[in-house]
């Protein structure tokens, strides 16, 4: 027993010495590259690091992971980790269904598998799989990115990624034999398919020149329609947009009358939308023509379009047009604007359901296709929903909610009576009941009120001693709600407190705090964040010392530039596939996307604010920052993963005390979505095993 101690001990030692300042970092070598934006000269020595494909960045590459992978295998608890990891993931977990026609569509995955399987089942009768990703690659690297079905239930087509990257294949089904037929779609992105007749519309760009697939410029993007049994080359070209930047969606009524197109600029969430009436002429109608608002087509009942905008509404409503007579400015409302900002809507049963954000916590309501308000749908606790998709005819819809510590739970609700009731129940070994979560509000530097979830065993002592993991996005008008992550379950078992900031930039009360956290206001994003970190201290949920902080793709942005401008206030870090380089991140794959949101370099009075806060630019030599393991993934065509490489290479060489600065870089993986459940075991594995060790908590597993 004393001779098992003692090599503990001296593992814990060797470890720690190894991750002092005295490890040496793979080279990143300087070379002279300067750019000159608006008369400042900017210095970029890391920029051959941008040449992915080069020989000596695949070395680095290669270099980096072995020197990470060193520094995590010497964590001695590492393997006990991942065992209550895999543990914790063996559940049998279900997507939320939908119907099409009279099957029944969900994916279940047993536990373990790679990619979720989809099934198809009839009434009364067995579920039979529909389609197994499984069976596509042997790694798990292929996943599917969506499933169509024709309006006459004969054919399904469906998406596939490889290695994770935003690239999109789709195939045919024929949904009665479950053969797969000759049909194949390439070089598609940023699109599903909306099927009419015996064929579907679908988005594509031209073919990249072989070796920048995943790093040139996405533009021009292009609709197509494509006929069952012929060739990609004879699909029928419908229409592109003479601007390069924008982004096109295509969607098809139930009733097969109309075209609906959705045309966006960037990121943005406001859009055009046209349409072409498909049982005549097919003429194009450019309905909205001004990117004035955001459009969400819901559904065409007897000719009138149902739409969700924030036009004269920032909370959003629901609005009747009709699209033979409409100036732009008639629209009626079906369902006002609320204080609580709409999330999600949709028609089912010829009745609108409602999904509002309440707090950063969803409330359902429904309504009668004039607007009257009926019900409010009950849920369990403070949480989120899922679901609620299907067509106009059906008589049941499916939901899903969850919380941080409430599995996924799947109802099943009568589109009539409007009664629920649990359909799917997941059950995961964790007890729910031995912890609590709590919705705070706290203030951040210019007084703004900001809720933030808290959440962590019941018998909690308020000592400032607890290991804290906080995590926040903060942009692209996306929420942060109340969701269940096998991960996190690690960390709150082991005594950590989780909290989840909902900072501004996010969608959690509408377009205005939105637009409180983009462009010149970004800044705001990181004040809020900074201010969530000071009110654990302050109200003695952690310490400095017991502070760990995670985010990532624009969460990775923010978690790089709030350790440049407080890293005193956290101990360990995780950028996860970041956007690290504001100055140049326009220039790869839809990088251009994201201007409406940042701004860009190329603006004089955009370049200034970027430069102030860019991760990259912003690194100061000799500062101590905290522990940090920066990830990205070579098959990332979302984030550019040079982000990534350039700054690990500067922060390695800048910081000045004996926290590590690590970059995992992953294969076969992309910007997140798809990825295969041993990837991500392997992943969380290694991130909990950084973050136990580097905030000295020793798990509780045997």
């Amino acid at each position: 027993m004393k001779t098992k101690l003692y090599l503990l001990i001296l593992g814990i030692f060797c470890a720690a010495t190894y991750f002092g300042q005295s490890a040496n970092y793979p080279e990143s070598k300087k070379i002279e590259h300067k750019d000159i934006y608006h008369g400042t000269i900017v210095e970029d020595p890391y920029r051959w690091l941008e040449e992915t494909n080069a020989p000596e960045t695949k070395q680095w590459i290669e270099a980096q992971n072995e020197f990470t992978q060193k520094y995590l295998t010497k964590i001695p608890y590492r393997e006990k980790l991942r065992r209550r990891l895999e543990k914790l993931w063996n559940y049998e977990r279900y997507s939320t269904p939908f119907m099409v026609g009279a099957n029944l569509i969900y994916s279940k995955n047993d536990g373990l598998q790679e990619q979720n399987v989809y099934y198809i089942r009839k009434p009364d009768s067995e579920a039979e799989v529909l389609l197994d990703p499984n069976k596509f690659s042997d790694d798990g690297s292929v996943s599917l990115t969506g499933l169509y079905f024709s309006k006459d239930h004969t054919y399904m087509s469906f998406g596939l990624s490889r290695g994770g990257s935003d690239w999109r294949e789709f195939y045919v089904m024929d949904l009665k034999s479950k053969k797969i037929i000759g049909d194949t779609i390439r070089w598609a992105k940023f699109t599903g398919n909306a099927w009419y007749k015996d064929g579907f519309f679908y988005c594509r760009y031209d073919k990249p020149e072989k070796g920048t697939e995943l790093k040139s410029s996405n533009e021009f993007q292009k609709l197509y329609y494509h006929k069952i049994g012929t060739p990609q080359s004879q699909d029928l070209f419908i229409l592109s947009d003479p601007n390069p930047k924008r982004l096109l969606g295509a969607a098809v009524t139930d009733d097969e009358n109309f075209l609906i197109i959705n045309v966006y600029e960037g990121s943005s969430s406001n859009n055009l939308l046209w349409y072409k009436n498909l049982g005549t002429d097919g003429k194009l109608v450019k309905l909205i023509d001004e990117f004035n608002a955001e459009y969400e087509f819901l559904d065409a009942i007897d000719g009138q379009f149902y739409l969700v905008t924030n036009f004269k509404a920032p909370n959003k409503r629901i609005v009747k047009i009709d699209p033979k007579n409409f100036n732009g400015n008639n629209p009626e409302t079906i369902v006002h604007e609320t204080d609580e900002p709409i999330k999600h809507a949709s028609i089912l049963g010829d009745k609108i359901f409602v999904v509002y954000m309440k707090d950063a916590s969803d409330v359902v309501k429904v309504y009668d296709i004039k607007g009257k308000f009926l019900e409010i749908i009950e849920l369990p606790a403070i949480g989120s929903v899922n679901g609620f998709n299907g067509s106009r005819t059906d008589t049941v819809a499916y939901f899903t909610f969850t919380s941080f510590t409430y599995p996924p739970t799947i109802y099943k609700v009568n589109t009539n009576s409007l009664k629920k009731e649990i359909f799917i129940k997941s059950n995961i070994d964790f007890n729910p009941d031995d912890f609590i979560t709590k919705r705070i509000f706290y203030k951040s530097k210019d007084g703004t009120k900001v809720p933030m979830f808290v959440v962590h065993k019941k018998d909690l002592n308020l000592d400032g001693g607890n290991p804290t993991l906080l995590y926040a996005y903060g942009g692209f008008n996306i929420p942060m709600l109340p969701s269940f992550s096998v991960p996190r379950l690690i960390l709150l078992e082991n005594g950590f407190v989780f909290a989840m900031a909902c900072l501004r930039g996010g969608s959690e009360y509408g377009e205005e705090w939105h637009r409180a956290g983009m462009l010149e206001k970004k800044q705001n994003v990181f004040d809020d964040f900074i201010a969530a970190a000071e009110w654990l201290i302050e109200n003695k949920y952690t310490s400095r010392e017991k502070l760990a902080i995670q985010g990532a793709s624009n969460g990775g942005l923010l978690i790089g530039a709030v350790i440049n401008q407080r890293p005193d206030l956290f101990k360990v870090a995780i950028p996860m596939v970041g956007v690290m380089d504001m100055l140049r991140f326009h220039k790869f794959t839809i990088g251009w996307a994201w201007v409406s949101e940042y701004g860009s370099s190329d603006d004089p009075e955009q370049f200034k604010y970027l430069l102030k806060y860019s991760p990259l630019h912003n690194i100061k030599e000799g500062t101590k920052y905290p522990a940090t393991i920066i990830t990205t993934a070579d098959h990332d065509d979302r984030v550019f993963p040079a982000h990534s490489f350039k700054y690990a290479a500067a922060l390695q060489n800048a910081n000045s005390g004996n926290n590590p600065i690590l970059i995992r870089i992953e294969t076969k993986v992309g910007h997140g979505a798809g990825t295969s459940v041993s990837k991500s075991i392997d992943l969380y594995t290694d991130l909990w095993s950084f973050v136990f060790y580097n905030l000295n908590v020793t798990p509780i597993y045997k």
